[in-house]
């Protein structure tokens, strides 16, 4: 894939947005910002972020998030590194940063700084919490899921228990993102631009609301989703004959006479007892194991196809990893090639958005750390030996010496740094 920019316009062309983050939710705006079309100028530490060393359940957050971006390595907390932030951020539109509150003021990078420089910036800070008695607390996703309420309602009775993807990271970057672009237009009328806020747990809450409300409709707390009360009759994972789970749904009067006519289940439709979605809830007790017993006289293909014929609600049991050879996601063009860091081609999925018709691609490969560093310098005017005596003195960084890490062992998606070290530790090798 070639690293250059899409030759069709794109809606946030034009816009230069400096990013300072690390693991999801700040990545995660900046790859929605990149997506749009904007200039995206990732800023690493001398080593690079940490995030791309990580293993386990984090091995896939740097590609995943950072696509679409220039890499520009340089330690800020040297002199001329910070010159050089600073007339980059002279030239911008937007700021991203996802640290521990007060870090960024500590090196001089925050908003009331940054705004007397460029009056125009638009700041987006994401953090774990809103102004607030929590607003210094270290957050993860985790962390907050269990305080909102979210970890409650997904795990059985009595097991919180986390969702199965940084939920909250990938969202607040989204609303960060929209943050961005409501102040950005904005500023078309004012000229000024102004500091954003957005935070793990009020994003979590408002994950929680339809849960905050259906007990402020019904006095009464809701069970956990698996011992929830369901909405409907049927609406539940079978296993079929050949032992594979799929999920079938049956949501109204209508589509429950049609499952009945599909498996010739006439004596079911003429049950009084099963007249209405409401009765069918109320007789889940004795309905349900009467349906999985019926269920595993098919197999899920016969399940899948039967479902699929008659225009009902029903889902195979998927694995991530299938999801690269989902037929859907292939013909509709939901995946988009990438090319990694070193070189390599994966699929990655693109926004879920069309433009125009069009998905938005990823038009620059993943970036390593520092590949970008000179021809930044060059596009803010350094001359060619003033780079390389910056690279040379480690102020700055290329793809050869960006991108060992400092430290790969932060876990926490507010907790900061490993991001600016002491200057003994910045000067990593390959």
């Amino acid at each position: 894939m070639p690293d250059v920019t899409s030759a069709a316009p794109m809606p946030l062309q034009g816009i230069r947005v400096v990013e300072f983050s690390h693991m999801v939710m700040g990545p995660a705006c900046g790859m929605v910002l990149g997506d749009l079309g904007a200039d995206v100028i990732k800023v690493e530490p001398i080593g690079g972020d940490a995030t791309r060393h990580l293993l386990g359940t984090g091995a896939g957050f740097f590609r995943a998030f950072n696509r679409n971006k220039r890499s520009l390595v340089v330690d800020v907390t040297r002199p001329e590194g910070r010159e050089l932030i600073l007339r980059l951020i002279s030239t911008s539109d937007v700021v991203t940063e996802n640290f521990k509150p007060g870090r960024m003021r500590q090196i001089g990078l925050d908003y009331a700084t940054l705004s007397r420089l460029n009056p125009a910036l638009v700041y987006v800070s994401l953090k774990g919490f809103l102004p607030g008695p929590y607003a210094t607390r270290t957050a993860l996703d985790e962390v907050v899921q269990m305080m909102a309420g979210l970890a409650y309602m997904t795990g059985p009775p009595g097991q919180p228990l986390r969702a199965g993807t940084s939920v909250n990271d990938i969202m607040g970057g989204v609303f960060g993102a929209l943050a961005a672009l409501a102040a950005l237009y904005e500023r078309k009328t004012t000229g000024r631009g102004q500091e954003v806020q957005g935070a793990l747990f009020e994003n979590c809450v408002l994950l929680a609301a339809q849960h905050m409300q259906q007990y402020a409709v019904t006095g009464v707390a809701p069970d956990p989703m698996p011992a929830r009360v369901s909405a409907w009759g049927i609406y539940d994972v079978f296993t079929a004959r050949d032992g594979v789970q799929i999920f079938l749904a049956v949501v109204s009067d209508t589509q429950w006479r049609i499952f009945c006519d599909v498996f010739g289940r006439h004596d079911l439709t003429e049950d009084p007892r099963l007249s209405t979605n409401n009765d069918r809830v109320r007789a889940r007790d004795w309905l349900l194991p009467l349906l999985r017993e019926m269920m595993q006289g098919f197999d899920a293909s016969y399940l899948a196809a039967a479902f699929e014929r008659h225009g009902l609600p029903f889902a195979p049991i998927v694995q991530p990893a299938a999801l690269f050879d989902d037929p859907h996601l292939l013909a509709s063009g939901g995946l988009g090639d990438l090319t990694t860091e070193t070189g390599e081609q994966t699929k990655v999925p693109l926004l879920p958005i069309t433009m125009a018709g069009q998905r938005l691609p990823a038009r620059r490969a993943l970036p390593m750390a520092g590949e970008h560093t000179s021809e930044i310098l060059r596009d803010l005017g350094y001359p060619d030996n003033q780079i390389e005596r910056l690279l040379n003195e480690g102020v700055v960084a290329g793809p050869e010496d960006g991108s060992t890490p400092d430290d790969a062992s932060g876990a926490g998606e507010t907790a900061g740094p490993v991001f600016w070290k002491d200057s003994a530790s910045r000067r990593g090798t390959r």
